[in-house]
């Protein structure tokens, strides 16, 4: 029996939605080590979950020896590929030079720049702002039949409500990118999300019409919930990489919280356990889901890949102090109340009002009367000790660097931010 290559592993994975000929690019990656790209487009200040994918799957290649190149686009960023909702705003270049860097060193941690297959970071805007419009319709636009770009579904569903022809056009800018890497660095192969699938054959073809080569591409599929919507988004928008956009306490719950049925799948795209650690868990999981094992694993494993092992251990260290298990006092200040803020808190100013009242004000009760029977039924907690008395008033004494932890049961938890007290 021959060992598993990287495309079955990839495929094992989920990670293979479309290839473009999945035999010659299987033989390709036999043969040697491949140069292959994936690209980003600075359209925000930080990457999200959905790019963590295409991270990782470089990862994933550049472990089994092949060599990534990992394109952040300063041009392509500044039109944006078209969306189906509507025309993108346009960000002016020194807001995208910005947003390049930040994405760069978002990427950076994440592959190696060491050794014979070490990875290249590379700007779009290096080569595209020495081509002449002239040059760009010559020799890139005459290889795009106007048909065809019409036919794709993006444009297709954008005609009637109108498109711009700077979008129209993306398609051919991010053709020219893998035709650009393929003539300067032997780039044969692009990666990347299924909503890009027209756009990685569109270069593939380009490089075919332009220099007669064979080129190859393949796309991860989209995720989603359950009910179909769209993954990696939050309450509060997208799942940020950023942790001043998305604080690691929010991102460690959302991987921690994502649905039963999604944990194998979730598994096999994020994780780095072999195929035998992954289907041990996925049947842990499956015996026995109330355990949690399979979300536990998730929210340590890609929580420590983000935002590193230390800051995991912090948050883990924060929610079994919130929830009983640990010591309060020692999470420190900012940890505290990011968790808190994070759970769902109130302001209060000093002097502080009773317990029956902070458990409506932070919505663990919907009026006094319940309130005072959830104490009496010994359900209220203060830091994480049970309150007895209906009418106890906290002091300053009980604030753990300006916030009280109210709780009721084991579950449902809140934060009272004190401010101007004494």
């Amino acid at each position: 029996m021959t060992a598993p290559t990287v495309l079955d592993d990839l495929e094992w994975r989920g990670l293979v939605a479309h290839s473009t000929d999945t035999d010659a690019l299987r033989a390709a990656l036999a043969e040697g080590s491949v140069r292959f790209y994936v690209g980003f487009d600075p359209t925000a200040p930080s990457l999200h979950m959905g790019h963590l994918v295409q991270i990782l799957t470089a990862r994933r290649l550049q472990d089994a020896g092949h060599a990534p190149y990992a394109l952040v686009g300063g041009a392509t960023g500044m039109i944006g590929d078209p969306k189906e909702s509507g025309e993108r705003v346009m960000n002016s270049p020194e807001t995208v030079a910005e947003w390049v860097e930040r994405v760069r060193r978002q990427i950076e941690p994440f592959l190696s720049f060491e050794g014979d297959n070490g990875a290249q970071m590379v700007n779009n805007l290096d080569w595209t702002q020495e081509v002449s419009t002239i040059e760009f319709l010559r020799d890139v636009g005459k290889h795009f039949p106007v048909n065809r770009m019409l036919a794709r579904d993006v444009v297709r569903s954008r005609l009637e409500s109108g498109i711009s022809f700077t979008e129209f056009a993306y398609v051919l800018l991010q053709s020219m990118d893998f035709l650009t890497l393929h003539r300067r660095h032997g780039v044969t192969l692009q990666i990347g999300g299924s909503d890009q699938w027209g756009n990685l054959t569109a270069g593939v073809e380009l490089i075919r019409r332009a220099d007669g080569a064979k080129a190859h591409a393949f796309v991860t599929p989209l995720l989603t919930r359950s009910d179909g919507t769209k993954y990696g988004k939050t309450e509060g928008g997208a799942l940020w990489l950023d942790p001043e956009m998305l604080s690691p306490w929010s991102f460690y719950q959302f991987w921690l919280n994502v649905e039963d049925e999604k944990v194998p799948e979730l598994l096999r795209v994020f994780s780095f356990r072999s195929r035998e650690e992954i289907e041990a868990l996925e049947a842990e999981h499956a015996e026995k889901p109330f355990l949690r094992a399979g979300q536990r694993a998730l929210a340590e494993e890609v929580t420590s890949l983000v935002h590193g092992a230390e800051e995991t251990a912090r948050i883990q260290a924060a929610a079994a102090a919130l929830f009983g298990g640990g010591d309060l006092r020692g999470l420190g200040g900012s940890t505290l109340g990011a968790a808190l803020r994070e759970a769902g808190s109130v302001q209060v100013e000093g002097p502080l009002p009773g317990v029956v009242d902070l458990l409506v004000r932070t919505g663990l009760a919907a009026s006094k009367g319940e309130a005072r029977r959830t104490v009496a039924e010994g359900g209220a907690y203060l830091n994480n000790e049970r309150v007895e008395d209906p009418d106890l008033v906290p002091g300053s004494e009980d604030l753990v660097d300006g916030w009280l932890v109210l709780r009721r049961g084991k579950k449902k938890l809140a934060g009272v931010e004190v401010v101007g007290a004494g």
